[in-house]
């Protein structure tokens, strides 16, 4: 049976959203997270969603930091963030071949301005794309298509709404992550214990 689609704020109600703190943020994420994509893409083949961790920051900065009372600024905040790590996406993955048809005598090299026109539009095809499916698989899909990662988002979003225990285990699972990733990549003490433990095997 699928659930009747009911948003969180109803629509007669006036919250801010489109604001210029949100957009500036919103911006700022999305340049970090997509020039850190971009690397870890063109180095390793693969690239990681920033749609959770600019969930998270995007409630630690909207909620905590400036105490503005708005959902709906916190998830610009994360939509215009993680936005940056598709579009750095499907850049990294695509234009290289350019470069490729260049060596080959194909094509001139291409140059900073195909480029950007190249990622300007793969970004509008993508919206133009998403605004008349929305009513199609998130309105009339509700409570049929799971949506794992859009619904962690959300989680994250309301736990920073609701405050409380909710947002405390948002932040304890924050800083766990950031000790583990410390002891493995700063101090390396899982590395040390494993080479130990290889090193005094028969």
């Amino acid at each position: 049976m699928k659930e009747e689609f009911k948003p969180y704020i109803p629509a007669d109600k006036i919250t801010p959203e489109l604001t210029p703190k949100s957009i500036i943020i919103g911006v700022l994420l999305s340049i970090v997270f997509g020039a850190a994509n971009a690397y870890l893409g063109l180095k390793v083949g693969l690239t990681i969603s920033a749609s959770i961790p600019a969930a998270v920051i995007s409630m630690a900065v909207i909620r905590i930091i400036m105490r503005r009372d708005s959902i709906l600024e916190s998830n610009m905040v994360q939509m215009v963030g993680s936005a940056g790590e598709s579009l750095a996406a499907g850049a990294i993955f695509t234009l290289p071949a350019l470069f490729i048809w260049n060596s080959e005598g194909v094509m001139d090299r291409p140059s900073m301005i195909l480029i950007s026109v190249i990622a300007l539009l793969g970004g509008l095809l993508g919206i133009f794309f998403m605004v008349p499916l929305r009513n199609a698989l998130i309105v009339k899909e509700h409570g049929v298509l799971p949506y794992p990662e859009g619904t962690a988002c959300a989680e994250v979003l309301l736990a920073g709404e609701e405050g409380g225990s909710k947002a405390k285990a948002v932040f304890t699972g924050i800083g766990v992550g950031a000790l583990v990733k410390f002891l493995i990549d700063g101090v390396r003490a899982v590395r040390i214990f494993n080479r130990d433990v290889i090193q005094t095997c028969p």
